[in-house]
């Protein structure tokens, strides 16, 4: 072995020892991170979902006696309030979005987007389009039928969405709701606390369990079969993007669901007796 690797070899040991060490020092402070991020989105939507069931279950009724109306207006009276209102609560939900892809921006190489990192770059769009189509109709097909189950036995409350005749606007808006839903739940739910729960040292399978948890939490609103549908759904996207990096294919999947679930159900619920 000649002097030069000799002097090599070391100082690259010292150098990964050093760099692990580094990373050991930072997990305390990233998990605080993701406690902090999920404070301001979607962890505070559990609490406020958790609260939500506890009321519809002490409140009498039975639950699937019970609707949850979503995308009601604010106020009806004033549409063009009513529209700035929508609008801005859209705007907020991209706020995260942006606060994770900063603080990501640290993980990768210089010049390394990190919407790139995490696939949300569009080089490939057209095939995550069709990807996610295809996830869309694998998800949303067995989920309405768990939907209209969880009804018929009693864990879930009637999801109504607002009038689609209501408003010139209405369905614009609703597409733009399901995407904005889709790019923060795909975004924050599975790249970042993934990502995050990787450097902090969990193990795959822990990291998944407990982010399709939370996705499940923040949905009881509308019942135990929202729950379990949806935290079904998330380990399914946690483990999509574990095999493939690719995110775009999920949040157009999300988007597809959440379309046809505003639109779908106002479109039929008069036509339909069992949804």
């Amino acid at each position: 072995m000649s002097g030069r690797e000799t002097a090599t070899g070391p100082a690259g040991g010292g150098e990964a020892v050093a760099a692990g060490a580094t990373a050991a020092r930072r997990r305390p402070h990233l998990g605080l991170e993701t406690i902090g991020v999920l404070a301001v989105c979607l962890g505070q939507s559990a609490v406020y979902s958790v609260l939500s069931i506890l009321n519809k279950l002490t409140l009498g009724p039975a639950l699937n006696q019970q609707t949850t109306p979503i995308n009601n207006s604010t106020t009806p009276d004033r549409p063009w309030l009513d529209l700035a209102y929508k609008l801005a609560d859209y705007l907020f939900l991209a706020a995260p979005v942006v606060i994770v892809l900063y603080l990501l921006t640290n993980l990768w190489r210089p010049g390394r987007e990190p919407w790139r990192a995490i696939g949300l770059d569009t080089g490939r769009l057209g095939r995550d389009t069709a990807v996610g189509v295809g996830l869309a109709a694998a998800i949303g097909v067995p989920g309405l039928g768990f939907y209209v189950l969880a009804r018929w036995i009693g864990i879930n409350t009637t999801v109504a969405a607002g009038n689609l005749a209501e408003h010139a606007w209405t369905v614009p808006v609703y597409v733009l709701a399901a995407f904005a839903n889709g790019l923060l739940e795909e975004t924050v739910m599975v790249a970042y606390l993934l990502t995050r729960w990787r450097q902090c040292g969990w193990h795959p399978g822990a990291a998944i369990a407990v982010s399709a948890l939370i996705r499940g939490s923040y949905h009881l609103y509308q019942g135990f079969g929202g729950f379990i549908g949806n935290a079904v759904m998330g380990a399914a996207c946690c483990l999509y993007w574990r095999r493939t990096g690719r995110l775009w294919p999920l949040v157009i999947a999300h988007t597809l669901l959440d379309v046809a679930s505003f639109v779908g159900y106002a479109l039929l619920h008069d036509a339909v007796s069992w949804l």
